[in-house]
């Protein structure tokens, strides 16, 4: 495996690979787990080349609190990425990125409105941003993200549909710990009875689907049968539940859900730790452990 840093040497990599190869891409922000791996492993068996990125965006944190205390393992990472059959790791500094007068900005605008568009104001602009510039330095023929940030795999999409991208985007199943907590970078900041209570989004989700496995299709319904999950446990602090259809990310607010598929989808603190989480409700969720 390659590792480079530098916005020229990756450059310089990707001129020398053929283009008739099929080239994977997975582009991750480091302090990998096996959510990360299973992307990873996935790219280097469908494609030729598989080429993986490690690098915390600034321009998508809210906080800058929360940017300085993103968890960070730059050495653990790349053996991850070797194990997992990367063959050209990029590990760029800021300014290898972004020049001192950045000014252009990507805005997908429908699927970013609700749940952590409206929770996190400009992070998606910042996420769209980067992969956009990540597509046109790698140039891959196909991209893999997680399930898990189920709001941001929709605006991808929508963004390559819209912008005539050539690259196919392939999502992956939600990978979980044994306890049912879906696997994040965030999950080291919990403590122990975070930890424990962390269990209750994913409870909450399985609540709503064999809700709606029983006929539940009242959007408000469907809402309070996760709500009344999580608000259970003392320290967990709701920012969003809401239920939205599986393409447009659109709330159904109070409606009654007329569609044969849809979403649900939570945002919940734990201190200073905030998970998401989110489930299909028209089919059994896949518990995919490492």
């Amino acid at each position: 495996m390659r590792i480079l840093t530098t916005r020229e040497e990756l450059l310089d990599a990707r001129r020398g690979l053929n283009e008739a190869a099929g080239i994977g891409f997975v582009p991750t922000m480091g302090f990998l787990h096996e959510g990360h791996v299973s992307l990873m492993e996935r790219s280097a068996a469908d494609n030729e080349v598989s080429i993986a990125t490690i690098f915390v965006n600034p321009t998508q944190f809210n906080e800058a609190a929360d940017l300085d205390s993103y968890p960070r393992d730059p050495e653990g990472d790349a053996q991850k990425c070797r194990d997992a059959g990367v063959d050209i790791l990029w590990m760029p500094e800021i300014p290898s990125v972004y020049a001192d007068d950045h000014s252009t900005t990507v805005t997908v605008g429908g699927v970013t409105s609700a749940l952590c568009g409206a929770a996190r104001p400009g992070h998606f602009d910042g996420v769209a941003t980067i992969v956009c510039k990540l597509f046109n330095l790698v140039r891959p023929d196909r991209a893999y993200f997680g399930e898990k940030d189920y709001q941001q795999l929709a605006m991808i999409r929508r963004m390559v549909r819209d912008l005539d991208m050539q690259l196919e985007i392939v999502g992956m199943p939600i990978v979980r710990d044994t306890d049912g907590v879906a696997l994040s970078s965030r999950n080291k900041h919990l403590n122990g009875e975070q930890r424990a209570q962390a269990r209750s989004l994913r409870e909450s989700l399985e609540a709503a689907r064999v809700a709606w496995q029983r006929g539940e299709r009242s959007a408000a319904a469907l809402r309070q049968v996760i709500r009344a999950r999580i608000e259970v446990e003392p320290l967990a602090d709701i920012d969003y539940v809401d239920v939205v259809g599986t393409r447009s990310v659109a709330p159904y607010g109070d409606a009654i859900i007329e569609d044969a598929t849809c979403v649900a989808a939570v945002a919940v603190r734990f201190g200073a730790t905030r998970l998401i989480d989110n489930a299909r409700l028209d089919r059994p969720q896949p518990v995919w452990t490492p």
